[in-house]
Parts: C-alpha cells; structure tokens; sequence
C-alpha cells in the first residue's frame, strides 16, 4: 500500500469511527486543535525530565516503547482528524513543504548547522 493510500485509509477510519458516535459535532478545528496539543503535552511529558542523550536508550525498552508509541498515535489520529475537518491533503502538504525546505536549507549550506529564524 502506498503511503497516500494509508494515510486516506487512516483518515477514513478516523472518520469513521467519530461518525460511528456522532462526535463529529465537537470536531470543530479549535477543539481538535486543543485535543492535539494536549496529546503533544502528553507526549512531551514523557520526555520532560530524560536527558537529551538518555532519550532514545530509555525508550527502548518495550513498555517505555509501547507508551511513547501510544500518545504519537494519538497525536497522528488528531492531527489526521483536523487535515480531515480543513480539507487539507496532508501528503500534499507534507512534499510541498520538504520541497520548500530542500530550497531553503540546501545541504551543502546547512550540514551540520541547526538552522534558526532570524
């Protein structure tokens, strides 16, 4: 399966399964924008007190795994959910804005830099 056809699989199964209880009424963008952010909160909460150089050691381990995996799930069903709510083609948007950065960051310029806004 491509990777368009898994993410419209994924955006209708999400859909699906709000319509299934009628939650689409709550889904309008600021409260699904709310949602994410809180699942990003949860996700970074996990992270808050690990070191830097401790992160990818520490979550290794398969429960440490399977939790981190879960709240980034709940961060793609979200954000998936709001691309669907806006209309907006997240594959498109994902390779129009690599592309963008390719421009913007050539790697010759950058390697090794961590670029920063002005």
């Amino acid at each position: 399966m491509t990777h368009e056809r898994e993410l419209a699989e994924l955006t209708r199964l999400v859909r699906e399964f709000s319509t299934e209880r009628d939650w689409q009424q709550f889904h309008d963008p600021k409260s699904v924008i709310l949602a994410l952010v809180g699942e990003v909160g949860e996700l970074a909460e996990l992270f808050q007190w690990v070191p830097a150089d401790e992160a990818v050691a520490r979550f290794s381990s398969a429960d440490r795994h399977a939790r981190v995996a879960e709240e980034m799930a709940d961060v793609l069903v979200y954000l998936v959910c709001l691309a669907d709510v806006l209309g907006v083609d997240l594959g498109e948007a994902a390779r129009a804005k690599l592309a963008d950065s390719h421009r913007r960051f050539a790697a010759d310029a950058v390697r090794g830099v961590a670029p920063h806004k002005p």
